[in-house]
């Protein structure tokens, strides 16, 4: 326990520039590094979360005070993406709640003492930036069929096709940089300041960075639904309200 603790707290130094480089148990090939044990808890923690609120879940009568504050996170994401969509949210909220709560979740634990958000690694935000750029199409395909949706790629002529497909991976690449950069500047920022400066100025700008990490997860998943958005072909005025009533 105490060699974990030594490997755990190693990431924080200025060194160290993701929690990719830190292992903290490896057998042959086979290695656990920071990053990938801090998603799995992260993952542990949403899914237990999850379970917790929703296995005495009541659609009417007496409701938890966790219940309810589950019902205003979801209505509040529903809010997001119908304002961005102007369309029935049900589709969508699964795959941007997910990012929203994966990302939020992983930036607050920085709290925590020892622990280092997996989004401060390259390849968590590489991972999660793929996922956008493989919702993109699907969605699109399912709302539009492949021979529409293809054929936007080459409008307004074909010479435009392969500046569609730079486009595409630009922006998948400039989401996984966005929010790799923003909290890895963040950890380093106050490691920093650990050790040149008495423990308070530390302790403030840990608290600004839950309100950066909130900020990052909800610019990432408004992203992603833009995008998506983009690709159904949904514009204002057009479709089905919050509740998929005409």
């Amino acid at each position: 326990m105490s060699i974990w603790w030594e490997n755990a707290v190693e990431i924080l130094r200025l060194n160290q520039i993701s929690p990719d480089q830190i292992i903290l148990w490896q057998w042959g090939f086979v290695k656990i590094t920071a990053t990938l044990a801090y998603t799995w808890l992260v993952m542990a923690i949403l899914i237990l979360g999850a379970w917790l609120v929703t296995r005495r879940i009541s659609p009417e009568g007496g409701r938890s005070r966790w219940q309810g504050f589950l019902e205003v996170v979801v209505t509040t994401i529903r809010d997001q993406i119908y304002e961005i969509c102007h369309d029935d949210p049900g589709p969508y909220t699964a795959f941007v709640g997910s990012l929203f709560l994966f990302i939020g979740m992983s930036n607050f634990l920085i709290i925590f003492p020892g622990y280092v958000a997996p989004t401060s690694s390259l390849a968590t935000t590489s991972a999660l930036a793929i996922c956008v750029f493989l919702a993109v199409p699907i969605y699109g395909i399912s709302r539009q069929g492949i021979r529409n949706y293809v054929k936007e790629y080459f409008q307004p002529t074909f010479i435009f096709f392969p500046f569609h497909i730079m486009g595409e991976l630009t922006r998948t690449l400039a989401l996984a940089i966005r929010l790799f950069g923003n909290i890895m500047s963040h950890d380093k920022i106050i490691g920093i300041l650990l050790a040149i400066t008495p423990l308070f100025f530390p302790v403030v700008m840990q608290a600004l960075g839950l309100l950066i990490g909130m900020v990052q997860a909800y610019i990432f998943s408004i992203l992603a639904m833009v995008y998506i958005a983009s690709a159904v072909q949904v514009h204002e005025g057009v479709g089905t309200g919050k509740n998929g009533s005409i």
